[in-house]
């Protein structure tokens, strides 16, 4: 199986020297450019450096990565690109950041939410692939259809991760039709989140939005509703993310699978539990969003859920009203910690 990983810049090369050491099972490497929204915002650096200092880090990375026989992925899957949307510059200057990085290093593919900037590459750009982001949350034939002019591939709909029928379907669609089929591993996301638009929307024009005097502050709806401990019971239920353990169940499905690494603390831990298939600790601390906050002193010891964890959702009933198969296997992997001033 090969995977698509997310590019973060690091104040050392732990994670650039991790994804470098696994180059025969990483296709891609995904990444950012400049200040064109995409879903994490704009690349950004530490405090104290300066745009061209991140940019700078970023073409010294693509470089390794290109050498190392590794793909590229450029981002462009910002949920809104405002009054820019349509305009000539903005597509002027996605043709020369395409343009660029395809003669500098080689461009292999191009993840997008907009059919214009779609278009406009398959047009411009016949031999780059483009791929259609995971927050287009397609998840039919017909959602596929409509877009096939413009699109090589799709990211699945998070919320089909556990509906093997369904992604058989899928599969079958696009072998017939020579197009490709991706998931999204490690989404913490909830389930059919009601606010997943509205707050992807935000991120987009995140960097606008720190420059207003604001009123609220908002960072998703899960961490609020997984503060309550009613809500957290449900967590496996209303989650969609893939074990490591459980990736094989997956092999003839997809063309490659993604790991969201952008974000993540410890992206070396995510990348050598899905690389090496099995990971033994917090299970939520694989994941973007991590939610094991939430759970804090509580941690759901991944080696404690169920062996058929992972066979057992993928081919369920999705009866979840009258199922408590999620509910018991949460509540078997539980550890409690101890915290300051309990008894050791």
């Amino acid at each position: 199986m090969k995977f698509t990983v997310g590019y973060q810049p690091r104040p050392t090369r732990d994670f650039l020297d991790a994804i470098l050491a696994h180059r025969e099972a990483i296709a891609e490497v995904y990444f950012p450019w400049g200040d064109l929204p995409n879903g994490r915002g704009t690349l950004t650096g530490f405090p104290g450096e300066q745009p061209f200092e991140v940019r700078n880090k970023l073409v010294e990375a693509l470089a390794e990565f290109s050498a190392a026989g590794i793909g590229l992925n450029l981002l462009l899957n910002g949920n809104c690109y405002g009054r820019r949307s349509q305009s000539r510059a903005f597509f002027q200057e996605i043709g020369d950041a395409a343009d660029w990085i395809r003669n500098r290093f080689g461009l292999a593919s191009v993840t997008t939410t907009s059919p214009l900037i779609a278009k406009f590459l398959k047009t411009n750009f016949p031999e780059v692939e483009v791929r259609a982001s995971v927050n287009m949350e397609i998840g039919t034939v017909q959602g596929m259809e409509y877009l096939a002019d413009w699109f090589d591939g799709y990211y699945l709909k998070r919320e089909l991760n556990r509906d093997f029928a369904k992604i058989c379907e899928l599969r079958r669609w696009c072998d017939d039709n020579g197009k490709k089929l991706y998931c999204l591993a490690n989404s913490g996301c909830l389930n059919f989140c009601s606010a997943h638009n509205f707050h992807d929307n935000l991120v987009a024009h995140e960097h606008e939005i720190a420059e207003m005097d604001n009123a609220y502050e908002f960072r998703g709806v899960c961490f609020d509703h997984l503060s309550k401990p009613e809500k957290r019971r449900n967590f496996l239920r209303d989650t969609n993310f893939i074990r490591p353990e459980d990736l094989p169940l997956y092999e003839s499905c997809f063309d490659a699978v993604k790991l969201a690494t952008r974000t993540n603390r410890n992206p070396v831990a995510v990348l050598e539990a899905y690389l090496g298939g099995r990971f033994s600790g917090n299970l939520p601390e694989l994941l973007e969003p991590n939610h094991a906050e939430r759970f804090y002193p509580a941690v759901i010891e991944n080696g404690r859920l169920p062996i058929d964890f992972g066979r057992t959702v993928l081919h369920c009933s999705k009866n979840c009203a009258e199922c408590g198969y999620c509910a018991a296997a949460l509540e078997q992997s539980l550890i409690q910690l101890p915290t300051i001033g309990d008894e050791i």
